[in-house]
């Protein structure tokens, strides 16, 4: 009989809170709920601790007390609570064999923890709905929601989580045959645990290595390692543990054919279940026992606890509890010669225990009725054989005794033949699966990468019709604007020129000194008001020019440009600019220049605006952070240049204060500025959007995190010639 069950029920004891009791800390938490009743997340603390210290000596109470704690964490939006709440009330009914109710808290759980970007909740939500299906005997689903976990734990560092997941996959290799991989994980799981000083994993990771060892007929390493995991048993107080370990001894002496220690280590095992009411271990208990008072020749006491266990285990719905004692069974009602029960068990058993097809169910089933027969046979023969002894026939009987021989080799010609069918069959099913399983996933991932390429194409040629559209407007518009324009910054010259004709003129009157400062107060404000109509009228011409720029096409001749080059020539030449115009200002220029870049065939003059004006706007972003954050911040502009799939790309990065995502979108549109008025147009980013995409055929991207960088990305296009060089 296999031994892994006991693994599983051990995991049933890992809880969502710590697990280690301090004596009567159940009775303060009571105090402490009573003397302060106010309805606050510290009460949902103290119910969910006052639920873990329960969970062994009062199951129900603690399930109701968990409850409890949801509905108040619910109540007053506690969500850290509530995700706590569900998965010690998913662990509670676990360990009741409420499997449905566990796995529906557990979702609820990996739900609300993924809502809230909680990791470490999401790990241990797996860990539980892999622990339920593991308990159910289904390995499939709770190989599937472990390897959901373990990612989330590692991402979390959550070494805790992350152990009991490695464990339970240990255990999940335990529970599908795979013996020699379940052993290396066991033991890696066994240091880590020693490592982190977590008993009950260590505990686990004993329990998992004995059975494998047991499973593999390594019987002094198996009952090593049960041993060892007795002793911890009993030195943390874990009762569930010990009859666990108690059950698993019992179950290899008996297979070693020491009667007498598996009856003392199964009757140890059902007292400590008893002393505990513990009904989530009873079944397997009662079923060891029934195994080893099957050794000990006592098919009656065996039928009785075999016949509860198969009860206690339907009702759970414990598919592995069921197989077992069936099996039972089958042998008890053999030894006590009622071959028809044997048979109907033995049925049973195999129903259970064939995975793979109605057919091969059939084959087992049909060697099971010869067998049936043959002891039916043979028990006639020997009857026939004492007759015939009595009569001193010794010919006759030898010659029964060689058919019987005979029969025998037959049969287990026929077994040998049916295992090796069976054996190429599966072979067989295997390889057609594994072959389709890598074809569905290469054609899962090449239509992954044409829905990504279309997604991106669709979005640059949204993009492009808006910036065209916006472009014929500009055109239009500046053209418009700038004859009235002309008129106003002409008439502005003229007439400051004007006022200092009207003050030469003014100066040869002999006027009165009152009346000489009131005329000269209104020269001065005339004069005044000229010269901003004229800055305005000057910056209004500059963005008109601008908007001509951005509507028309380059006229430069496209060449090979070293990127390189021209990429430190206008660090270089952006930082000197803008030091000219801010004093004091410093900054860290940093160039990562791949040594073996291709040459581009661009407009250096229309590349050398883009790249000014990225540069620009990336040291005004650290300027402006620089005057925020103080004397701690230094600030820093990264150009890079790299080649990848057929293009060159050139990024330059600031450590300013990022952009927003709400505005992310719109940067790239004429007239859109974060810039205080009057410090921007908004005309820069959407002229160099249309240098690269327009002219250049390439792409321009952002990558920005808010109070912490802003990357552009210029991606040009590069024939194979022009890559080759």
């Amino acid at each position: 009989m296999r031994a892994y069950a006991f693994l599983l029920v051990l995991h049933a004891a890992w809880l969502v809170l710590p697990a280690q009791a301090q004596p009567a800390r159940d009775d303060s938490l009571r105090a402490l709920l009573r003397a302060q009743p106010r309805l606050d997340t510290t009460r949902v603390r103290r119910l969910l601790a006052l639920a873990t210290e329960l969970r062994v000596k009062d199951v129900t109470q603690a399930t109701t007390l968990a409850q409890q704690a949801l509905r108040l964490a619910q109540r007053i939006d506690d969500p850290a609570g509530e995700g706590e709440a569900l998965l010690l009330a998913s662990m509670l009914y676990r360990r009741q064999n409420q499997f449905d109710r566990a796995r529906e808290y557990a979702q609820r759980a990996q739900r609300l923890c993924t809502r809230r970007g909680d990791l470490s909740g999401q790990a241990r939500a797996w860990l539980q709905l892999s622990l339920v299906h593991m308990l159910q005997g289904n390995p499939t689903p709770a190989l599937q929601a472990a390897l959901h976990g373990l990612p989330l734990a590692e991402k979390s560092g959550d070494i805790v989580t992350l152990t009991r997941l490695q464990a339970n996959l240990g255990d999940i290799y335990h529970l599908t045959g795979s013996y020699d991989e379940a052993v290396p994980v066991l033991r890696a799981v066994l240091r880590s645990a020693r490592r982190t000083g977590d008993r009950q994993v260590t505990l686990t990771a004993l329990n998992g290595l004995g059975n494998t060892f047991q499973m593999l007929k390594q019987w002094p390493q198996a009952l090593a390692y049960y041993q060892r995991a007795l002793r911890l048993s009993q030195e943390l107080g874990d009762t569930s543990g010990e009859a666990g370990n108690e059950t698993s001894l019992a179950e290899v002496y008996g297979l070693l054919g020491n009667r007498t220690e598996a009856l003392a280590h199964g009757l140890r095992a059902r007292q400590l279940v008893r002393q505990t009411r513990d009904d989530y271990n009873l079944p397997l208990v009662e079923l060891m026992l029934a195994r080893a008072y099957l050794l000990d020749q006592q098919p009656d006491s065996a039928l009785a606890l075999a016949h509860h266990g198969l009860a206690l285990s339907r009702q759970a719905h414990t598919n592995d509890n069921i197989r077992k004692a069936t099996d039972i069974l089958a042998d008890a009602y053999a030894q006590s010669g009622n071959f028809e029960e044997a048979y109907r068990y033995r049925n049973l058993h195999m129903a259970y225990t064939d995975t793979l097809s109605g057919e091969d169910t059939k084959r087992r089933s049909s060697a099971l009725r010869y067998g049936y027969e043959l002891d039916k046979k043979q028990v006639q023969i020997d009857l026939l054989t004492k007759t015939r002894q009595l009569q001193a026939q010794k010919a006759a009987r030898q010659r029964l005794q060689l058919h019987g021989l005979l029969a025998g080799l037959v049969g287990v010609v026929l077994v040998v033949g049916l295992l090796l069918r069976n054996i190429f069959l599966k072979l067989r099913a295997n390889r057609y699966l594994n072959d389709k399983n890598v074809e569905i996933a290469a054609h899962r991932d090449t239509l992954d990468r044409t829905l990504t390429e279309l997604q991106t194409t669709q979005a640059q040629l949204v993009q492009r019709e808006k910036m065209a559209s916006l472009g014929e407007l500009t055109a239009g518009v500046a053209h418009e604007i700038q004859n009235p324009l002309n008129f106003v910054t002409n008439f502005s010259d003229l007439s400051v020129e004007l006022v200092d004709e009207l003050e030469y003129e003014l100066a040869k009157e002999h006027l009165s000194t009152a009346g000489r400062q009131t005329l000269d107060q209104l020269l001065q404000e005339l004069s005044q008001n000229q010269q901003k109509i004229h800055e305005h009228g000057h910056r209004a011409d500059l963005i008109v020019k601008r908007m001509l720029e951005h509507s028309r096409g380059s006229s430069g001749e496209r060449e090979a440009t070293d990127l390189n080059v021209l990429a430190e020539e206008c660090l270089r030449l952006a930082y000197h600019g803008w030091r000219a115009k801010n004093q004091g200002f410093n900054a860290t220029l940093t160039t990562v220049l791949d040594p073996a870049l291709p040459p581009a065939h661009v407009v250096p003059q229309d590349l050398s605006r883009v790249l000014l004006n990225l540069l620009t706007n990336a040291f005004y972003a650290v300027a402006e952070k620089s005057a925020q954050a103080g004397a701690g911040y230094q600030p820093e502009v990264q150009v890079r240049t790299s080649y990848t799939h057929g293009a060159v790309l050139v990024q330059v990065r600031d450590n300013g204060n990022g952009i927003a995502s709400a505005v992310r979108d719109k940067i790239f549109q004429p007239f859109f500025t974060t810039k205080p008025t009057g410090e921007g147009t908004g005309l820069g980013l959407s002229l160099s959007y249309d240098v690269v995409t327009k002219g250049h055929g390439g792409t321009m991207s952002v990558e920005s995190r808010e109070g912490e960088y802003t990357e552009f990305t210029v991606s040009l296009p590069v024939t194979v010639q022009e890559a080759v060089f």
